[in-house]
């Protein structure tokens, strides 16, 4: 059977209840941001780029982002291979994307498919919980898989596909259901958590994680959103951000 996670930091949590026997897939993309209209499209050369554009120059070496291609590719060979598939899910819109994508891809299949529900249901910050963030142990108390009915495995796939169709800047999940924005509105979060005085950058982006609902604003992509503002002139940076990492720099309107 495949087990398959959002994100490299639930690989050891599934490990510890599937067994490093089994088969494990890891599908790394953040799907809650960025273009989707070619996400299944290879190379992905819209999705490629913004994920250069994200990743901070002063980190290298760079990850090899042709790797989209390579789930593309995988997502489509699923149909054609015999072991059953989990998707394990929590309250983060890009599980909730992934556990739809893989629908998606098995949407005219007969492979048995299954889920495995780790979140609350709820994607406001204080109440949900992503596959990660829960201990090992706590993870082999929530592993009862749950076959995905032919008429949920239609549902996720239409959610995806209307994702992909709309292909938003931005995807927060929310009862369910994705809702797509630009990027004005966490723009206006960064700004907002600014003041006339220099603070740390980190603290600024700690002050808007913190308020974030619908979706996961990681510290790689609010440092991409805070170049992006310096750059237009509606926040200053105490030094070059593309020789520096965020933690080093300050911010002020």
């Amino acid at each position: 059977m495949w087990h398959v996670v959002c994100g490299d930091n639930a690989v050891e949590g599934v490990t510890h209840v599937v067994g490093e026997a089994l088969s494990l897939y890891v599908l790394r993309d953040d799907l809650a941001v960025g273009p989707l209209a070619d996400i299944d499209q290879p190379p992905c050369a819209e999705r490629m780029a913004f994920w250069l554009a994200v990743w901070p120059a002063s980190v290298q070496p760079a990850p090899d982002f042709s790797s989209l291609s390579d789930d593309v590719h995988w997502l489509a060979n699923l149909v054609n291979q015999n072991e059953a598939v989990t998707v394990w899910h929590g309250d983060s819109c890009s599980e909730q994307l992934m556990l739809c994508r893989v629908a998606a891809a098995l949407q005219h299949s007969d492979l048995p498919f299954f889920e495995v529900p780790c979140g609350t249901g709820d994607s406001r910050v204080a109440w949900r919980k992503a596959v990660a963030m829960h201990a090992p142990d706590e993870l082999l108390g929530l592993y009862k898989p749950k076959l995905v009915s032919p008429a949920r495995r239609q549902q996720l796939a239409a959610l995806w596909q209307a994702a992909v169709a709309a292909n938003a800047a931005v995807r927060r999940w929310r009862d369910g259901q994705f809702y797509g924005e630009d990027y004005q509105v966490i723009d206006a979060a960064l700004v907002a958590a600014c003041t006339e005085q220099w603070q740390p950058l980190p603290r600024v982006m700690a002050e808007v994680m913190g308020h974030c609902d619908g979706f996961f604003a990681t510290d790689f992509f609010l440092f991409w959103r805070a170049r992006e503002l310096a750059s237009a002139a509606r926040l200053q940076l105490s030094d070059d951000p593309h020789k520096s990492s965020y933690s080093e720099l300050s911010v002020k309107w």
